[in-house]
């Protein structure tokens, strides 16, 4: 009982303790999914399937054009006359037909006056979006031009800025403004854009954003890029390749078919590294700023023609999916190997990945990195705690073994390494059992501490010689035992060890009778019947309970043997089968009796040593 009680308190313990290392995975992958809360590593796998998703399919929509170092070489060097920007532009929104122009070159001081007017008309009256740049980090307020633009509003989401770089007065005019200002994340990849920027009372939007109208439909805190503490997540969704570049000096010399522009969207910058607009991107360590507007317009555009991925709940999969396989690894880690475990786990890890995959196109703000550090948390605590009860489990299983089994038998079956030792087998063995004679009579009378410790050392008398012997314990009968030499390990001479435990339990008992005498108790007389046999040996029982025991014809004739001694003047009775196979061992004939259950007779023998001595 007291075994019982402290197994169910140690499985109570083990099963807390599963529980809570099961929880705060949980909530890891929980505490994960606040909005604005990262992990390390998190962007990092974003950027991977980003750039393994972002497709080659040409973006139609848009034009690229770009004042590249080729242009500069052939139209100029920078910085250009107004008047050549001016006529550019007006090439783009005359002969070449484009829906919208969105320029990304800030122009704060005046330059050429003619030049600088053609562009004030063109941002009033025509489809141009004039770029100005605000300042989001730094400890300063840089104020440079004149905004314009923008609409008195609260700050909502809009991300606040410290500064700006503007435009020069003249410019002030326009119709339409777009930012190009952005926030590195903090490794300087640029992975959002403030789609609107707030500015002492009023709110200013993105250059894509602009070149769209200032609004898209559709484009909500879950749909195309996500809202996250004011920004929204580019989705990089094609490859820069995908765009079309057309240089600026094919522009200014109408070099290029009409219909590559014709109704599209347009923006113009630059990607001469002599103008320092190279940015970190997902997509690539050295991109075009230009390049990245080109995106954040393709994403809206996206949203506002309804290709746009549809939105999915990533962050209730994320904990659902960590709440699962915390319920799964409970269930598992007391019922497989650690090596399983170890596997399932991986397993999981590797089907997060590939619902990570899934996902990220669909949900920009959930952690994907979350469900995988719940995983390593099952992996480095909740496996080797596992691992460890269940090397406790075995030691208390071993332990308890011991108490049946000799130590040397138990290290030898540890060492044999067997895939199932207490398989059930045919073997060889030799059976005693040993009783004591007259029990209810010694014990009538007796209080019940007394009964109990007379019980007790009488079964300390049968069972160290037996163990000593490197016998297998089978079982107590309440006031005596059965015990069998040659499984679980085979032995060559099971039947001399049987009849030493014999001679050995004898000893003790003499030695226990005289302390009794010597107290003024009666002598308690011994039964052993000693036969070997083939026995099935192996773990037997039902679905509810296993015993090791040992079953067949050798274990009846033992236990006839043992019963018949009541009749015969010999505490030990052996039978033909043991005679047959001692070797160390002188046997003395007794006599041919009938045992219960058999009609021929059977020779019995008796130890020599004992009838020397008188005990027979």
């Amino acid at each position: 009982m007291k075994l019982l009680r402290a197994s169910r308190r140690d499985g109570a313990a083990a099963l807390l303790a599963r529980w809570c290392v099961a929880a705060f995975a949980v909530a890891i992958a929980a505490a994960a999914q606040w909005p604005g809360a990262t992990l390390p590593g998190d962007e990092r796998l974003r950027d991977v399937i980003v750039r393994a998703q972002a497709s080659p399919v040409p973006e139609e929509r848009l034009v690229v054009v770009d004042i590249d170092e080729a242009s500069l070489r052939r139209a100029g060097a920078w910085p250009w006359p107004r008047d050549r920007l001016a006529h550019m532009v007006e090439n783009l929104v005359g002969p070449y037909g484009a829906r919208v122009v969105g320029l990304d070159i800030v122009l704060p001081e005046r330059a050429d006056a003619a030049g600088d007017e053609r562009l004030a008309l063109l941002g009033r009256f025509g489809p141009l979006v004039l770029p100005q740049s605000f300042v989001f980090d730094g400890s300063g307020s840089l104020q440079v031009g004149t905004l314009g633009g923008g609409r008195p509003a609260a700050a909502g989401d809009a991300v606040p800025a410290r500064g700006f770089v503007a435009n020069h007065a003249g410019l002030a005019g326009a119709a339409r403004f777009g930012n190009i200002g952005f926030l590195p994340d903090m490794d300087g990849m640029l992975r959002r854009l403030p789609m609107q920027t707030f500015y002492q009372g009023r709110t200013y939007p993105a250059l894509s954003l602009a070149m769209l109208g200032g609004a898209v439909a559709g484009a909500g805190p879950v749909a195309g890029m996500q809202s996250g503490h004011g920004l929204r997540r580019i989705p990089y969704a094609r490859q820069l390749e995908a765009y079309t570049v057309v240089p600026a000096a094919d522009i200014l010399d109408l070099a290029v078919p009409a219909e590559w522009l014709r109704d599209k969207y347009v923006l113009i910058g630059s990607s001469a590294l002599g103008l320092a607009d190279r940015v970190a991107t997902p997509l690539s360590p050295n991109t075009s700023g230009l390049l990245v507007h080109a995106e954040a317009l393709t994403a809206l555009l996206d949203v506002r023609d309804g290709s746009a991925p549809a939105p999915w709940p990533g962050r209730t999969v994320a904990v659902a999916f960590a709440a699962l396989l915390a319920g799964l690894t409970l269930y598992t880690l007391p019922r497989l190997a650690a090596w399983a475990n170890v596997a399932l786990l991986a397993v999981a890890a590797l089907a997060w990945l590939a619902l990570v995959w899934l996902l990220v196109p669909h949900d920009a703000a959930f952690s994907p990195v979350g469900p995988l550090l719940s995983c390593l948390l099952l992996l480095a605590i909740a496996v080797p705690l596992a691992w460890q009860q269940a090397q406790q489990q075995s030691r208390k299983l071993l332990g308890t073994l011991r108490q049946y089994v000799a130590d040397a038998v138990v290290d030898e079956l540890l060492r044999s390494n067997l895939a199932d030792p207490l398989a059930p087998t045919r073997c060889q063995v030799t059976t005693l059992i040993a009783d004591m004679e007259g029990y209810t009579t010694h014990v009538a009378s007796l209080p019940v501490e007394q009964a109990a410790r007379l019980t007790r050392d009488f079964l300390n008398c049968l069972t160290g010689p037996v163990l000593d012997a490197g016998g297998t314990l089978d079982k107590f009968t309440g006031d005596g035992l059965v015990a069998f030499w040659g499984a679980p390990l085979p032995v060559p001479d099971h039947a001399d060890q049987a009849l030493g435990a014999a001679l050995a339990i004898m000893a003790a008992l003499d030695g226990f009778n005289a302390a009794r005498r010597a107290a003024g108790q009666a002598p308690v007389r011994v039964r052993i019947g000693i036969e070997s046999g083939e026995a099935m040996a192996g773990d037997f029982g039902s679905s509810a309970r296993s015993i090791y025991t040992a079953v067949g014809d050798s274990v009846n004739v033992a236990s006839r043997l043992e019963t018949a001694a009541r009749d015969l003047p010999c505490d030990v009775l052996v039978g033909p089968g043991t005679f047959a196979l001692a070797r160390r061992h002188a046997l003395a004939p007794v006599g041919q009796v009938v045992l219960r259950g058999r009609d021929s007779l059977t020779m019995l023998y008796t130890l020599t040593a004992l009838a020397a001595k008188g005990t027979i």
